[in-house]
């Protein structure tokens, strides 16, 4: 059952491509633990697919989840990649919170962190959750909304 939703992802995906006028490939993987289907597209036109800050990467992964829906009945957890951008992206997102974590340690001042989409904010938020010396917050509305990074208070 499970090949035959991965079958059927990828098809719709390659659909979704082919309305877009791009051109690419697709792999579909089942992650088993998490029941997450992982949507991997390599292209040429991985610019324009990731869009500014990963903008269009995340209504392609909204439009594919409805499509999804539509055709399965049932949501389905989808993690859409393009070249490899999100893991990219996490990575850099681990190594600006530890710096920014550092900065915060020995200035003992909280510093800011701006422009994150809602998914990048978590995922600092988990980064740094378990970290001895800060701990985070968001702050603000909107497009307003920022991380902060906060010194923990001695004990």
């Amino acid at each position: 059952m499970e090949d035959e939703k991965a079958k059927k992802i990828k098809e719709l995906t390659e659909k979704l491509l082919g309305l877009l006028l791009v051109k690419g490939t697709v792999g579909v993987y089942e992650e088993k633990e998490s029941q997450i289907f992982s949507v991997q597209i390599d292209s040429g036109d991985s610019g324009y697919l990731i869009g500014y800050h990963g903008e269009t990467i995340e209504a392609l992964q909204l439009i594919l989840s409805l499509m999804v829906y539509k055709q399965l009945g049932s949501w389905q957890k989808l993690v859409v990649d393009v070249g490899n951008y999100r893991r990219q992206r996490e990575e850099q997102l681990k190594k600006l919170a530890l710096n920014v974590a550092q900065k915060v340690k020995f200035s003992r001042e909280p510093q800011p962190i701006a422009d994150l989409s809602p998914r990048e904010r978590r995922t600092v938020h988990l980064f740094l959750s378990n970290h001895p010396d800060v701990y985070t917050e968001s702050e603000g509305e909107g497009q307003k909304r920022r991380l902060m990074v906060k010194p923990k208070k001695n004990k």
